[in-house]
Order: C-alpha cells, then structure tokens, then sequence
C-alpha cells in the first residue's frame, strides 16, 4: 500500500485490496473489496463486502455502500445540501456549522464513471446509474436511469 495514507481507524475486511494514492480515514470497508487509486473515503462511510470503487472517486462522510456495488471511475458524492465556506459570521465553517445528509447506496447497484451524487439520495438494488449522471432524487430497485438530471430509462434486465 505504497503512498497511501490510511488512519489507524479505518476497518478494513479480509483481502481488501487497496491501490496507491489512496487516502482513508475513520471508515469501514467490507471483505474483498477493491479501491482504485487516487480514492478519498471520509470518516463515517461504510462501504459493504465485493465492492469495486474505481479510481478518482471521492466518498464523503454520511455515504454508506452496501454489498456488491460497483463505483465508476470519478464517481463523487456529496454530503451537504448548502455548502458554504464560511459561517453567518464570516468565520471558516466548522463541523458544528453544517449537517451531514445521509445516501444509501443499495445491494448491487452499479454506478457509471463520473456520476454524481447527490446527498439524501437512495439508490435501489441492483440499479444502473449512467455514467456523467447526475442524481438528484431516489432511483428504485432494478431501474436504469442516466443523464443530468438523471431520469428513468427502463427496468433492468437482471
């Protein structure tokens, strides 16, 4: 795990395999999961057993991933439905400044290369996501949806 930077908080499962350029902090990662290089996971993520997160991803706090989900490369999600850098006092926003929105990410979903997503979302089992996606509200289970914002396309075949 050269050039990596993983905190001594980070569980990570059993043959979890972990590329270089890769920075993990106060998350929890599956059995058997593949991360990409040049992949970010903040504290308070969980990423589930047989996952493949492809490189350039970043997965912030709140995102929790289950079992047998694929990620694109450059997938990015966000956690914050008003980013601002500053507070209502003009100070550097603080964690005590902000919420963190949870996504749920469900059982065999699979999402395309430069997706993003955002917070609150729920993606259903085994769903497809188009890759340059952008989602802005819950997919159900077995659908297929691409495109900004993304839209339901068809069910799937699996």
């Amino acid at each position: 795990m050269e050039f990596c930077r993983i905190a001594p908080n980070v569980v990570l499962g059993k043959e979890t395999k972990i590329h270089a350029f890769v920075n993990l902090y106060g998350c929890s990662i599956g059995d058997n999961t593949r991360i990409g290089a040049f992949v970010e996971i903040q504290k308070g993520s969980k990423i589930g057993n047989n996952c493949k997160i492809s490189s350039h991803s970043f997965i912030c706090e709140g995102v929790t991933i289950e079992d047998n989900v694929f990620i694109g490369h450059n997938v990015t999600f966000i956690n914050d439905r008003y980013p601002m850098a500053t507070s209502a006092a003009g100070d550097l926003q603080t964690e005590e400044d902000w919420s963190v929105v949870p996504t749920l990410i469900e059982e065999g979903a699979s999402i395309g290369s430069s997706a993003t997503v955002l917070c609150g979302i729920r993606i259903g089992k085994k769903t497809f996501v188009g890759a340059g996606s952008v989602v802005t509200k819950d997919i159900p289970a077995g659908e297929i949806w691409a495109g900004n914002p993304a839209r339901f396309l068809r069910k799937a075949d699996r």
